[in-house]
């Protein structure tokens, strides 16, 4: 029998319906029982991507193994809406996923947030912009090798790494900040100067991609704010290593860790709801 259910839904976003992706375990928990939900955001530098990337990268076996709720969301890319567009579309998802917790079989006070690159940093910005609005909590972050700084880092600069790289980021922010006169931290969220407050957190990195420097610059300002943070370093890895070559033994290694923590999380980690919706 297959461990999980798939199913596509259109809800309304700013201005246009947008689609989800609901990944769903086959044998839903008691009521009791109630299991995480996770909004995963997919990577391709905010410009190219969908939802159903969901299947070959990490949320799957969130469903599979560990009975999770998975909602992956089909934002506006930025060749069709730059920068609001992708992360009020996440948004209105992760308000969605929160509305509709008890009909998903949600814990609506363990809501995660997680994602690879371009949904690493919208994971990020997403964080930060719940935490603002304060409408929905945010239980736990995963935003894996995110794509947090317009800026150019010491490990961004000149990088001509496999998969990403200087160039290619240079123009993935230039078409996701078009017309952007200031940027805020929602847009590039390692702009960010207040990362109090925000959730737990749990990333891993590669030491020879672009985003190196501002992985580990995110997670050392969250623990200086007093947040759970930690990052798993792996030598020689380029972007994006775990999807691109799953089947290696370091990335079996580093999928295990992050199935691990997100296990962790699961048992630690809660956020209770505005009005204790």
């Amino acid at each position: 029998m297959k461990k999980y259910t798939a199913k596509t839904k259109k809800i309304p976003s700013t201005g246009r319906d947008i689609k989800i992706l609901i990944l769903s375990p086959t044998v839903a928990r008691k009521e009791a029982q109630k299991t995480p939900g996770v909004l995963w955001i997919h990577g391709g530098g905010y410009a190219t991507g969908m939802a159903e990337m969901a299947y070959f990268s990490r949320p799957l076996a969130l469903v599979k193994k560990y009975g999770a709720v998975v909602v992956c969301v089909n934002y506006r890319l930025s060749g069709e809406a730059p920068y609001p567009a992708a992360l009020e579309d996440c948004y209105w998802a992760l308000c969605w996923l929160k509305e509709n917790a008890s009909s998903l079989g949600v814990n609506p006070n363990q809501i995660m947030v997680g994602g690879e690159s371009a949904g690493g940093g919208l994971t990020a910005a997403l964080c930060m912009y719940a935490r603002d609005k304060g409408e929905v909590k945010i239980a736990y972050q995963m935003p894996l090798y995110p794509m947090l700084d317009d800026r150019d880092t010491d490990s961004s600069r000149d990088n001509h790494a496999p998969v990403w790289n200087t160039k290619r980021n240079r123009a993935a922010w230039k078409m996701y900040l078009k017309g952007v006169e200031q940027v805020s931290p929602y847009a590039a969220p390692a702009r960010q100067t207040d990362y109090a407050g925000l959730p737990p957190a749990y990333t891993f990195v590669g030491d020879i991609e672009p985003f190196y420097c501002e992985t580990l610059t995110y997670i050392e300002n969250l623990k200086k704010a007093g947040v759970e943070a930690s990052v798993d370093v792996y030598p020689k890895w380029f972007h994006a290593y775990d999807m691109f070559a799953p089947f290696t033994k370091k990335a079996k290694a580093a999928i295990a860790k992050f199935e691990e923590r997100f296990c962790y999380a699961a048992e630690h980690y809660y956020a209770e709801q505005p009005n204790g919706e």
